[in-house]
């Protein structure tokens, strides 16, 4: 699974594996304000409330697992951000391998689960995501989360998510949540998805 250690007790801002440019459903003033401003938000704010928490020294997905209150949300943010980011690309936008054996036999065919993750991510009620997410039996699932959750609370394995807060969309997309999320297929990097199997 895609996770982040820390660096002497701090996490470092996760760059972007691209050009704020180069992904064409996104524009750059987006990821200005979302990676720029947001995620590097929710870094810092991770890092000023880590000290003393006697989890400065754990992975971020250990964090995410262990962590309430401020913490919880900021650690939260910080790896859903970093895996949402990390997955786009300008490439590989065929759903190949072995993600898409498993979605076939779990969903029936690409359509059907991109039907059903289109629709939970649309319908989730207030800001959050969007996953699709392995079991311990190797069952492809897809859940909501609502703000800072992540599936790894579950007991899941994350593999793949759409951001579905405001600001993830509304400099581009206004309140057309569901034309963001359709428009996002264009730009998965499913390679980067079958990486984290």
């Amino acid at each position: 699974m895609y996770d982040i250690t820390p660096k002497n007790g701090q996490f470092e801002m996760p760059a972007l594996p691209y050009s704020a440019d180069a992904i064409n459903v996104i524009s750059a003033k987006t990821f200005e304000f979302h990676h720029g401003k947001h995620l590097k938000a929710y870094v810092d704010n991770l890092n000023k409330l880590l000290p003393g928490s006697g989890l400065e020294n754990m992975p971020l997905s250990e964090v995410v697992k262990k962590a309430t209150g401020g913490l919880f949300n900021n650690a939260g943010q910080v790896l859903n951000h970093a895996m949402y980011f990390e997955q786009f690309g300008t490439a590989n936008h065929d759903c190949t391998g072995p993600i898409a054996d498993m979605i076939a036999r779990d969903f029936g065919s690409f359509e059907a689960f991109q039907k059903e993750f289109e629709q939970k991510g649309a319908t989730l009620f207030g800001s959050g995501w969007v996953w699709l997410s392995k079991d311990a039996d190797g069952k492809l699932v897809i859940t909501q989360e609502p703000n800072a959750d992540n599936p790894l609370l579950h007991n899941l394995q994350p593999l793949l998510t759409f951001d579905v807060w405001e600001h993830a969309y509304y400099l581009d997309y206004q309140n057309r949540r569901a034309d963001y999320i359709t428009a996002l297929w264009q730009v998965i990097d499913w390679q980067s998805v079958n990486k984290r199997l």
